[in-house]
């Protein structure tokens, strides 16, 4: 396995991480500041930022900026674009990990509160943050969108789980599409991952830490344009993460290397 050590470093770079304090956003901002980048990492409570802190330990450097700011609306994402500018000078990579599982009742059962919370609200929190800090990337910066593999899967009890999941890929898709090469947007599509809170002990379920390698080594890996990428499991993480890395080393032909 290709381990972090491997990976360039990403001193300078800027990254925002908005649901970076959930289990897999530990993973990503692990990652990037191991890599040696500013990350930015959105919070609704001074209580989640000391939490938070506390979790991240000896990882917690002074390049970890915790920031007390609602980016789940239009203004608010905005609001918080433009105080990144302001305090580091720009925005090079954006990784969203937004969100976390839904599971209850049957599609017919649901009610508006149920829509709203497991829907509406996440698919437009995505949506805001994509609006306020695409314009704002620099040219091989990355926008990097996480979600689940439920979006491929019919799971019963799920249903709104996978809806959001399935419109955030196909904004994803549209956004690449819009783009055409101009900036790099990837999709990371999760199977079962291992987190500090949830731990089957299966060494073929992929980590939260991989899941933040893998961001890193597409944030470095400059000449790859985006991609969807799955990481279902621990083996299309090292899959994923030897071709990125491939991809980097190989410079502006990166898009010949196999597999990208």
């Amino acid at each position: 396995m290709l381990s972090s050590n491997a990976l360039p470093g990403l001193s300078g770079h800027r990254a925002l991480v908005p649901g970076g304090t959930g289990a897999v956003g530990e993973g990503v901002v692990r990652g990037y500041l191991a890599a040696g980048a500013d990350v930015v990492v959105p919070t609704r409570t001074r209580a989640r930022v000391e939490e938070f802190r506390a979790v991240l330990g000896e990882a917690a450097t002074g390049r970890l900026h915790l920031v007390v700011h609602d980016y789940t609306t239009f203004t608010g994402a905005e609001q918080l674009a433009e105080e990144m500018e302001r305090r580091l000078g720009g925005i090079d990579d954006v990784v969203a990990p937004i969100g976390g599982w839904w599971a209850g009742k049957r599609l017919w059962k649901i009610d508006e509160a149920d829509r709203q919370s497991a829907f509406v609200d996440l698919t437009t929190a995505h949506l805001a943050v994509v609006r306020a800090c695409l314009p704002r990337l620099n040219a091989r910066g990355a926008s990097t969108l996480i979600v689940g593999d439920s979006a491929f899967t019919s799971i019963p009890g799920s249903g709104l789980v996978s809806m959001k999941q399935a419109a955030l890929l196909m904004m994803q898709q549209v956004i690449a599409a819009e783009l055409d090469g101009e900036q790099r947007a990837f999709d990371l599509v999760l199977g079962p991952v291992r987190t500090r809170l949830v731990d089957s002990g299966d060494p073929a379920q992929v980590t939260a830490g991989q899941v933040g390698t893998v961001a890193v080594a597409a944030s470095a890996a400059a000449a790859v344009s985006g991609r969807q990428i799955r990481l279902r499991n621990h083996a299309e993480a090292d899959e994923a993460l030897a071709l990125l890395q491939a991809a980097r080393l190989k410079g502006p032909d990166a898009e010949a290397v196999r597999g990208f």
